[in-house]
């Protein structure tokens, strides 16, 4: 690795005579070698996801070729409103989230948990689970990563670890991206959950004219970039680079806070968390939830794109002899009436109820059960909701009428 003449600090690989970066250490990156990356995390024996286009969105899957990354693609996002076009000045990372996250991967939407195999009338169990490469994903959003801390207090909190998940966890190598541009949907700047990447990365690029300023976050991440340098020059970071590719996510944030909306340009969000737990807690009898359900298909959308909704369910899947079963685990969603299904009948049977239930869970219940709310302002519930139902704007008519009453059926 090459070394510029900087003081000691940020911006500077300090290991004497030694190619290999430190945690904290940034260095360039141009985007040739992003492939050199991909390889090395291929090498080390990783399956590699990242942001492609496909199906008319980009989308996280198997990755072997840089080429592949969306580059000159730009995402319009609203509500209930997603399009992609393209942009030949749009870099590699300039699209937003799409309807993927890491949830998508540690906590899959179906998976097998069990094996049971019936010989001579008796049933046993089997331990050998297919085994599963360790995973590694590029472009990492700061919201994701945000919703990862989440499902990590779900999961690997408390006394009831879930071992694949816990699994999947131990072994997952982040190369995590710095937004340079916001959607419509986006406010995460109003949960403090971006846009810049500060933590539980092991490499973060920041895109800067047609490079990569990369900072490493882990000794995982150091040594893999340690087998990109030995296949190329890396330079590293000055300490005014450092300083313009930290600004970069902060100017982002601040023009979040002062966008105003603009003829022709969607309505930007923000969320007013201020005492958002009591207001919806005390708003439970509240008319906007009929008005919502009005709206609301039921269809779970919302729920399935969310990065930190976990709800799921447990069945049995024989094979044609039936002697041999796997149990499988799949997503649920509080929107469907089984969810709430008790002595033969459902808890919450009107479509309000489970809007209710959805919204105070998630931004207020999660307070009191995990310390943090559960919404990182990704916005993927407004934009997937087919009819284009707000959180952000369902809070805010609460919060303006709070309260009136009229209780859900």
């Amino acid at each position: 690795m090459q070394r510029e003449n900087h003081p000691a600090g940020p911006g500077r690989c300090q290991v004497d005579g030694s190619p290999q970066a430190a945690v904290g250490d940034w260095v360039w990156l141009n985007v040739a070698d992003l492939q050199l990356l991909i390889d090395a995390l291929r090498h080390d024996g990783r399956r590699v996801v990242g942001p492609q286009v496909a199906d008319a969105a980009v989308v996280y899957r198997d990755l072997e070729r840089a080429a592949d990354l969306p580059r000159g693609w730009i995402d319009e996002q609203d509500g209930g409103h997603y399009r992609l076009r393209r942009d030949e000045a749009a870099g590699v990372f300039d699209h937003v989230v799409g309807p993927h996250s890491l949830k998508n991967f540690l906590f899959p939407a179906r998976e097998t948990i069990g094996r049971f195999l019936r010989e001579d009338g008796t049933w046993r169990q089997l331990d050998d689970l297919p085994p599963e490469p360790p995973l590694a994903v590029i472009g990492v959003r700061a919201c994701d990563l945000a919703g990862l801390a989440i499902q990590d207090r779900v999961f690997l909190g408390g006394e009831s670890v879930d071992p694949g998940y816990r699994r999947r966890r131990e072994s997952l190598f982040l190369v995590a991206v710095n937004c340079r541009r916001a959607a419509a949907t986006c406010f995460c700047h109003s949960t403090g959950c971006g846009p810049a990447v500060s933590a539980g990365f092991d490499l973060a690029l920041t895109e800067r004219d047609g490079r990569f300023a990369c900072e490493v976050g882990s000794e995982r991440g150091a040594a893999v970039l340690a087998t990109v340098s030995a296949a190329t020059s890396l330079l590293a970071c000055s300490h005014d680079e450092v300083s313009a590719a930290r600004g970069q996510p902060a100017a982002l944030e601040q023009a979040m806070h002062a966008r105003q909306e603009e003829a022709g340009q969607p309505k930007p969000r923000s969320l007013n968390t201020e005492g958002i737990r009591d207001l919806l807690f005390d708003n439970l009898e509240h008319p906007r939830w009929e008005e919502v359900a009005s709206r609301c298909l039921s269809c779970t959308n919302c729920t399935l794109v969310c990065p930190t909704c976990f709800c799921s369910s447990v069945g049995e899947v024989a094979d044609l002899s039936g002697d041999a079963v796997e149990r499988e685990r799949h997503w649920a969603s509080c929107f469907t009436l089984d969810h709430a299904r008790m002595h033969g009948t459902s808890v919450r049977s009107s479509t309000a109820s489970r809007y209710r239930q959805w919204l105070t869970h998630k931004l207020a219940g999660w307070i009191d059960q995990f310390g943090t709310s559960g919404c990182t302002g990704c916005g993927r519930c407004i934009t997937w909701c087919p009819v284009g139902i707000d959180i952000t704007e369902e809070v805010a008519a609460i919060r303006d009428t709070a309260g009136q009453k009229e209780s859900p059926a």
